[in-house]
């Protein structure tokens, strides 16, 4: 599996992370055996990278990482300030008729203490389909950007699940009805959840970095077929 490179200097890369694919080894992977997203790089680029930010394994989109062990700090400064900007594209159950902004706490996975998060859901698009869906006789989605204004793990799928709009194709948050629809009707079995940007003031070389993450081949199917306008 080839890793598609966004950008790249003396100091980091940051690339477009396909769907399903772990970032390093975990605890709470560790019964995931396939290759990691940093052993694909090593072979790719022949380099050791060091994450900068999280990314589920099962999201896809953009992700920064440091060339320098000791310079992951300087990047890291940026996200504790809230100065990088991210935005994420979702597909979800339901209508989403105006922006939202969902403020419940989420809970840290190791210590069980809830947080304080922060995320905006802005509307992009929306369809009907009469295709029912248990236990309704058709079913309704959303296509919407979403900015996190923390970062809690998991924080976007919860956030959707709390305001009854959880995110198509999560197993874990998620609506296993409409999950199911989208395998069975459209052969989609990926989360519909894509860090789509990244913006931010680079701590070294002092230049505004701005990437943007093409879309897996689900979504450009689903789009297509749903006549929708990104």
């Amino acid at each position: 599996m080839k890793v598609q490179i966004l950008f790249e200097d003396n100091y980091l890369v940051i690339v477009n992370k396909p769907n399903n694919v772990l970032v390093h080894n975990s605890y709470y992977a560790r019964n995931i055996k396939d290759a990691t997203l940093l052993n694909l790089l090593k072979e790719q680029l022949g380099l050791d990278l060091y994450p900068i930010h999280r990314l589920d394994r099962k999201t896809s989109g953009v992700l920064v990482l440091a060339k320098q062990k000791d310079q992951v700090a300087k990047f890291q400064e940026l996200f504790n300030a809230n100065t990088i900007k991210k935005s994420y594209l979702a597909i979800v159950r339901g209508f989403v008729d105006e922006a939202i902004e969902i403020t419940t706490p989420v809970k840290n996975p190791d210590t069980k203490v809830y947080k304080d998060a922060a995320t905006s859901c802005k509307p992009i698009e929306k369809i009907e389909l009469d295709i029912a869906v248990h236990p309704y006789k058709f079913s309704r989605y959303s296509l919407v950007e979403l900015i996190p204004k923390t970062g809690r793990m998991h924080q976007l799928r919860i956030h959707m699940n709390k305001v009854s709009r959880p995110i198509v194709g999560d197993y874990k948050y998620g609506d296993r009805f409409h999950n199911r629809m989208f395998e069975t009707e459209f052969a989609c079995k990926n989360i519909f959840l894509h860090a789509n940007s990244i913006q931010f003031k680079h701590p070294i070389l002092e230049t505004v970095i701005s990437v943007n993450a093409t879309l897996p081949d689900d979504w450009n199917k689903i789009i297509k077929l749903f006549n929708w306008k990104i």
